[in-house]
């Protein structure tokens, strides 16, 4: 790989991260604006009108939104996002500078730069698939961890 595209690569990287932590902040604060107006309207709803229906109604998109929300996880990739992106950024700027470790010769700062972007892309990646798998678990049914005395005749 060449220092070109090797920095082209941290470049793409930084504007990817920026770009998906951005969407998940909009779609995370829409969803709970939306949820939060719902939420609000159901009292109020219940009191003045005779149709029980809106109010009822109102429940529904909470539990929707909110169910979105479970399971998009948009707050939790907004954050780790945002967290990536800061940390490529700083990556970046301490290898332009030559600080910290990458105070060494071209060629051994930009490998050690190329190692540190992956070895960040690649926690991100891991945490996005933990992520997703915990998810997608269903939820076991309860299974008591003793066994139930069945019940005597009299």
């Amino acid at each position: 790989m060449n220092m070109d595209s090797g920095y082209e690569r941290l470049e793409d990287q930084i504007a990817w991260y920026d770009r998906k932590s951005l969407w998940h902040q909009r779609q995370y604060k829409v969803l709970k604006v939306v949820s939060m107006i719902a939420a609000a309207l159901v009292p109020l709803t219940a009191a003045v009108t005779n149709w029980p229906v809106i109010p009822g109604a109102l429940g529904v998109v909470v539990v929707i939104v909110e169910g979105l929300q479970q399971m998009n996880q948009h707050h939790r990739y907004w954050v780790q996002y945002r967290q990536t992106c800061e940390q490529l950024r700083r990556e970046k700027f301490l290898y332009m500078g030559r600080t910290g470790t990458y105070n060494l010769p071209e060629a051994k700062a930009f490998r050690l730069l190329v190692e540190n972007v992956e070895a960040l892309v690649s926690d991100d990646n891991a945490s996005w698939m933990q992520g997703r798998r915990e998810s997608e678990q269903k939820p076991r049914d309860y299974e008591p961890d003793i066994e139930t005395p069945a019940p005597r005749a009299p």
